[in-house]
């Protein structure tokens, strides 16, 4: 029917995840907010790029994605439905795959590269053996291996080779979405851009969607459409890639930017201006989480949580745009 909106291909709505964890042998337990009302929206076809320091929350935004953990409260939707209603990932497992850090640790040692590879088929009993061969044989064309690795095991390959075995072992059950989890910083900097380039082509040949969580903000420049940045649980600035490095908003995106190494010579290593002080997630600080870090904190910050300002240029909790 003409003038439906389509759906986006993945949607968070008001997502939480809590731990409760012990401090001490005998200490009760307590709450920590790894996940604290995320709602993000992901079209089809878009690259978004997941960026915040270590135990921002990302890795377990991923595994709720991938529905290795439950959500606290809040709701996942694939295609605007509901993606883990009856708790079945069967059906999810088919349309969301993921892409591992490191290569060495993800593949089986024991397993050869055509094992490793039909293992999703097999476990969806998708085919039949002679169809199995042929699956993994096409899908290592596609990802650039000869197809004589078949009979290989990931020992037998460079750390490169093994992360196009990880991507064919994620795209052998034809997925819509793909959550990339820093799938080129256990790799050498001379193949971390082939693996990009090959990321990129992929999209485009297989209509894919992906979800890239990374360190490195020029991966994330280089092939994110719209980037969200997490700090303590939340997305505290979400917009396209363009706008983000053009004029970040929220003081927190401005010090990531500024801690880029650059080429130049003389620079040395740049400043953040957030220290070496990560707030406690159990404790978390006041008003605004990042308050205590932020160059540009005033007289609301400490005490209220910041309004969510949606607008043209995107999403920003901050006092500063009140």
């Amino acid at each position: 029917m003409t003038g439906e909106t389509v759906p986006p291909v993945l949607e968070m709505r008001d997502v939480t995840k809590t731990f409760m964890i012990r401090r001490g042998i005998f200490s009760p337990k307590q709450p920590l907010h790894a996940v604290n009302g995320i709602s993000l929206k992901i079209e089809k076809g878009d690259v978004l790029g997941l960026v915040g320091e270590s135990g921002c929350g990302k890795s377990t935004l991923a595994k709720m994605l991938l529905g290795l953990e439950p959500p606290t409260t809040g709701e996942i939707f694939i295609d605007g439905e509901p993606a883990y209603q009856g708790g079945s990932r069967t059906a999810v497992a088919r349309r969301i795959q993921p892409i591992f850090q490191d290569p060495y640790s993800s593949l089986n040692p024991r397993k050869t590269i055509g094992s490793i590879v039909s293992l999703p088929l097999r476990v969806h009993k998708v085919g039949d053996p002679l169809s199995w061969r042929k699956s993994v044989e096409d899908i290592l064309d596609i990802v650039g291996l000869p197809r004589r690795v078949y009979d290989s095991y990931p020992n037998q390959l460079s750390g490169g080779q093994r992360q196009r075995v990880a991507i064919a072992r994620a795209l052998i059950m034809k997925p819509e979405i793909v959550i990339c989890d820093e799938p080129t910083s256990a790799l050498d900097v001379s193949v971390q851009s082939q693996i990009l380039n090959l990321l990129m082509d992929l999209r485009e040949e297989l209509g894919l969607t992906y979800v890239l969580i990374s360190h490195n903000l020029a991966v994330v420049e280089h092939i994110a459409t719209k980037v969200a940045v997490m700090y303590l649980g939340r997305i505290v600035e979400e917009t396209d890639t363009a706008t983000l490095f053009e004029k970040a908003r929220h003081p927190y995106t401005e010090a990531l930017l500024g801690s880029v190494l650059t080429p130049e010579p003389g620079l040395g290593v740049p400043d953040s201006g957030l220290g070496i002080a990560f707030p406690n997630p159990i404790n978390p600080p006041s008003g605004c989480t990042f308050h205590p870090r932020c160059a540009k904190a005033f007289g609301p910050c400490s005490v209220k949580a910041p309004p969510k300002i949606n607008d043209a240029d995107g999403h920003v909790e901050c006092h500063l745009y009140a």
